[in-house]
């Protein structure tokens, strides 16, 4: 049986971005992590979605399908902008796109954490920073998910990073390796209770743009 995780890496939608993607693996490899997950949206952008399925494997990513995998597996949203076409892929890109869950759970120190793109098996759901008031009342996605009493939540989709408690559970948000949308990517530290998030500029180079404290944040 593995150990539950306590140092961990967070990767959001990738969207094709294997330079960035590569400069995050070396990041979080040379932050000795326990593992690293990614939440999906791999395909539609315009690097190399088979370098960046390479790359996750060898790096032993922890990934889950995101809403792109599945319309591109589907063949369908092909009209969008930087979609990557059916048949560009490879064969070995093809299987590993399709053998990716859309949800898993791990175990941590803290109890279990819920990897996925959207909220819980959704992957269009999604909760925002802003989403407040009326916003969360009307929210069944995330009504549901905090029923289920998953202490923790690693997902992405609205390319937003973010931590917010609910009662006893933390939804994290990766946001996004995407060019143009603020990439990033994160440190989660379960004995410090820490999440920190490091952003990638233009050059990939890093930094580290803040720390966010896990029981800190309640909504």
């Amino acid at each position: 049986m593995e150990k539950p995780l306590k140092h961990f890496g967070i990767i959001g939608d990738v969207h094709a971005e294997d330079i960035a993607l590569a400069t995050t693996l070396d990041a979080l490899r040379a932050m000795r992590v326990d593992a690293i997950l990614c939440v999906g949206d791999i395909v539609d952008g315009v690097g190399s979605v088979d370098e960046c399925c390479s790359l996750l494997q060898q790096h032993h990513v922890i990934a889950v399908r995101g809403n792109h995998e599945r319309w591109f597996l589907g063949g369908t949203m092909r009209e969008l902008s930087d979609a990557n076409p059916v048949g560009s892929l490879s064969k070995a890109t093809m299987a590993y796109l399709s053998s990716l869950p859309p949800t898993i759970t791990l175990k941590t120190i803290l109890g279990d954490l819920m990897l996925c793109h959207g909220l819980g098996r959704k992957d269009m759901a999604c909760l925002t920073p802003d989403d407040y008031g009326y916003a969360l009342e009307v929210n069944g996605d995330l009504h549901e998910l905090l029923a289920t009493g998953v202490k923790l939540v690693v997902g992405g989709h609205t390319h937003k990073r973010m931590v917010r408690r609910f009662d006893s559970t933390t939804i994290i948000n990766a946001g996004t390796l995407k060019r143009n949308y603020h990439p990033c990517f994160g440190l989660i530290n379960l004995v410090t209770r820490k999440v920190q998030f490091f952003n990638l500029d233009e050059s990939t180079r890093w930094s580290e743009a803040e720390s966010i404290e896990l029981e800190r944040e309640r909504s």
